[in-house]
C-alpha cells in the first residue's frame, strides 16, 4: 500500500511539473497588462535598486516596450546611494530563545559577522521614543512599537510609518545601539515588512530591522509582563554610493505634437523580499496597457509618455532624475503606484477654468463605481518632482488599499495576490481617463 501511494503522488507530481503556471493559475491569455506583470515578476524576479537584477529589468523593459510599438524607447541611466542587503538575524536570548522573523531596513547600519548583543528597551509609540531622556539608551537596543489599522485609501500609512522612517535615527541620537520596530504593515503574518528608514546628516547610522506583526505581539506582551528582554542581531548590509540604476522611457506620439505630453509613471524596481507584484509590477502594468488601448481606437492629439522609474524604493531617485534631466514642458502627471485593488475614488488638481475637464473625467468614470474625492490629488513619488518643478496639473485614480499593507514590502508580494479582474477594472478607469486627457487640446492647468 505505502508503495502504491508513493506511485500515485509520483504520478501526480509528474502530472503538476507538466502543466503550464499560466494553465494552473488560469491567467488571463493575451491580456497586456497580465502579461507585463507576469513577465516582469517571472522573467526578472524582484528588483533591488542598484542591483544586476534591476539592470536585467531595464534591458527586459525596453523590449517588451519596443515590442509593444512603442516609439522613444530609452533607458536614462544614473548612480544614487544605496543600500545592498546582507544577512538579516535576529533571536531574543531572554527571557526565553526565540528566533525572529526580521528584516533590515534601507540605510540600515552595519553589525559585525557575529552580531551584537544587548538588554531591550521597549517604547508602544514614536512620542515615547521621543520623549526618552538624551543619552539614557547609550548601549541599549530600542524597540519601538505602534497600532497600524487598516484603512481604504491607506493614510495611516504616513502618520505610523514615521516609525520606519524617523525612529531609528531618534533611537541613534539618544545613545543607542541599534533599534528594531513593528513592521509598517497589517498583516497577522509572520512576514517582516521592509523598507528604507534615514539617518539625518551628523547622525551615525545604527543596525536597524523590522519583525513581523506577531514577533512584536510577543515583545510587546513580555514588556507588560516587566521581565527584562535581551536580544542578539545581526544585519551585514550596507549603504553605498554611486549604485547604478536608470529610468526606462516609453511614448505613444500624439497627433499635434506641438502639446505637452501626458506623463504617465509607475515604477520598475521593487524590495528584494517578494517579486515586486503589486509593488510596483502592477502599477506599470496598468498604465502600459490604459496608453495602449487609447491608442488602438484613435490616435489621440497629446503624446502619452510612460515613466517606468528606477530606484524608487530608496527614496525615489529615477523621479528626481527625470525631472532633473527632462525641463521640457509636460501638461499633467499621474501614477499608479498602490498595488492592484480596485479604483473607488478619482482625484483632481487642475485650475477652475478645468474644471469641466475634470468633470467629464469623473462622468465617465461613474459608471465603473468610482466616486468623485474632495481631496486634491498629488501624484506618486516618481512623477511628484517634475510636478513640484513645473506646478503640473494630477489626476489621481485612487486604489481600494485595504489590504494593501498586508503584502507592501513583504516575501508575499507575489503575482498569485493580483485578482485580474481588479486588475482590469484599472486598466479601464486609466483608459477612461486618458481618452479624455490626450485629446484635450485647451490649456490643461494646476490649481494655483
Amino acid at each position: 500500500m505505502r508503495n502504491q501511494f508513493r506511485a500515485l503522488a509520483l504520478a501526480a507530481a509528474a502530472m503538476t511539473t507538466a502543466i503550464p503556471f499560466a494553465a494552473r493559475a488560469q491567467e488571463p491569455q493575451g491580456d497586456v497588462a497580465w502579461d507585463i506583470l507576469a513577465g516582469l515578476t517571472s522573467e526578472v524576479g524582484p528588483r533591488m535598486p542598484g542591483t544586476e537584477a534591476e539592470a536585467r529589468a531595464r534591458v527586459w523593459a525596453e523590449a517588451r516596450l519596443k515590442a509593444l510599438g512603442f516609439s522613444n524607447v530609452v533607458a536614462e541611466p544614473f548612480t544614487f546611494r544605496g543600500y545592498l542587503r546582507g544577512r538579516d538575524e535576529a533571536s531574543l536570548v531572554a527571557p526565553i530563545p526565540l528566533r525572529l522573523a526580521i528584516t533590515a531596513l534601507g540605510y540600515s547600519g552595519t553589525t559585525p559577522d557575529k552580531g551584537i548583543e544587548g538588554e531591550v528597551v521597549y517604547f508602544p509609540t514614536l512620542d515615547a521614543l521621543r520623549a526618552a531622556p538624551a543619552g539614557s539608551l547609550t548601549g541599549k537596543i530600542v524597540f519601538i512599537d505602534h497600532a497600524m489599522k487598516r484603512t481604504q485609501d491607506g493614510s495611516g500609512y504616513g502618520p505610523y510609518g514615521a516609525v520606519r522612517r524617523q525612529g531609528p535615527a531618534i533611537a541613534a541620537g539618544k545613545g543607542a545601539m541599534a533599534a528594531v520596530i513593528r513592521s509598517i504593515g497589517t498583516d497577522s503574518h509572520r512576514n517582516p515588512h521592509t523598507g528604507s528608514t534615514s539617518f539625518p546628516e551628523g547622525v551615525k547610522p545604527i543596525p536597524a530591522g523590522a519583525v513581523s506583526n506577531p514577533d512584536a505581539d510577543l515583545i510587546a506582551r513580555i514588556a507588560r509582563s516587566g521581565k527584562p528582554m535581551r536580544l542578539n542581531l545581526v544585519m551585514t548590509g550596507r549603504t553605498t554610493d554611486n549604485l547604478p540604476s536608470g529610468n526606462v522611457l516609453a511614448e505613444l506620439p500624439g497627433r499635434d505634437p506641438s502639446l505637452p505630453p501626458i506623463l504617465l509613471g509607475c515604477h520598475l524596481d521593487s524590495w528584494d523580499l517578494g517579486t515586486g507584484a503589486i509593488d510596483d509590477a502592477a502599477g506599470c502594468a496598468i498604465i502600459t496597457a490604459a496608453a495602449l488601448n487609447v491608442h488602438k481606437t484613435q490616435q489621440p492629439l497629446r503624446t502619452i509618455r510612460l515613466l517606468w522609474a528606477g530606484a524608487e524604493e530608496l527614496g525615489g531617485w529615477g523621479g528626481r532624475a527625470y525631472a532633473q534631466r527632462h525641463t521640457e514642458p509636460h501638461a499633467l502627471a499621474m501614477e499608479s503606484d498602490f498595488g492592484a485593488g480596485r479604483v473607488w475614488r478619482v482625484s483632481f488638481a487642475m485650475a477652475d477654468m478645468n474644471k469641466p475637464l475634470a468633470d467629464r473625467i469623473a462622468a465617465a468614470l461613474a459608471p465603473l463605481g468610482i466616486v468623485r474625492g474632495e481631496g486634491k490629488a498629488t501624484g506618486g513619488t516618481d512623477v511628484r518632482p517634475v510636478i513640484e518643478r513645473q506646478k503640473l496639473a494630477v489626476v489621481d485614480l485612487d486604489q481600494d488599499g485595504t489590504h494593501y499593507f498586508d503584502l507592501h514590502h513583504t516575501p508575499d508580494d507575489t503575482l498569485d495576490k493580483v485578482d485580474a479582474a481588479d486588475l482590469a477594472q484599472n486598466v479601464a478607469a486609466w483608459t477612461q481617463t486618458l481618452s479624455i486627457l490626450a485629446n484635450e487640446a485647451g490649456t490643461i492647468s494646476a490649481t494655483p
